[in-house]
């Protein structure tokens, strides 16, 4: 069966020379997808599980760092929900990819969220944050980078990480297909969109991942719409 195991195949995202009008596409309709498809939600629920007993925090600002930010639509669901809550947060957003910072940097909605374009391997940090995530980030990677980046979070996050990705299914897989094809303007999401479900991750993936990185402890939970949420709290 084609999805039994990962692909490895490049999304046409990860090329260079795309041109920032298709970049723009790309992130407005990601946007859209997480906002409907209930992404943004397990991205809240992921600060929610780490920040449990752990109000001590409150007394001063988060510091919460998203790796792969894209155009920031995550930070900015976290800083909405902050808001509401009375949280006070500082949020950087890491891409390597130079036009995703300019677009979210351009966003009036990302106003006080910082960018930073680097590879996030390269960050030095004169104070480590509170919380380090990734959304829609760790399917871009073969598996030794994956473990690499697992080490990384833990090593450089003062209270944990989670990670909000893809569950491989053929549910997911025909569904989002479908719905790309039908609905999307951006080439780079209907080619993407089924790749990325493609280079997703069973539960089994995410066990062989952890033990290998040596990171304990963990959880996984399964998320509707095909998502899977991984957490680790120090």
């Amino acid at each position: 069966m084609f999805l039994k195991h990962r692909s490895y195949k490049k999304e046409l995202l990860d090329g260079d020379a795309i041109p920032f009008a298709d970049i723009m596409q790309n992130m407005q309709e990601l946007n859209v997808i997480n906002h409907r498809l209930g992404g943004h939600a397990i991205t809240v629920k992921g600060v929610q599980q780490l920040l449990q007993h752990k109000n001590e925090l409150f007394k001063n600002p988060i510091s919460i760092m998203e790796i792969g930010c894209g155009g920031g639509d995550n930070l900015r669901v976290i800083k909405a929900w902050a808001f509401k809550k009375g949280i006070a947060v500082h949020l950087t957003g890491i891409d390597i990819n130079a036009a995703c910072i300019a677009y979210a940097a351009g966003q009036p909605q990302n106003k006080d969220i910082h960018f930073v374009c680097a590879d996030y391997k390269e960050i030095q940090f004169t104070e480590k944050p509170h919380l380090i995530f990734s959304s829609l980030f760790c399917h871009h990677f073969n598996d030794d980078e994956i473990v690499w980046m697992l080490q990384w979070m833990q090593q450089n996050s003062t209270t944990g990480f989670f990670i909000n990705d893809l569950h491989r299914h053929p549910l997911a897989y025909y569904s989002i297909k479908m719905l790309t094809q039908t609905f999307s303007k951006s080439h780079l999401v209907k080619n993407d969109a089924p790749l990325s479900v493609l280079r997703g991750f069973v539960k089994k993936d995410w066990e062989k991942l952890f033990q290998k990185a040596n990171v304990q402890p963990y959880a996984y939970r399964w998320q509707w719409a095909f998502r899977w949420l991984i957490t680790h709290k120090k």
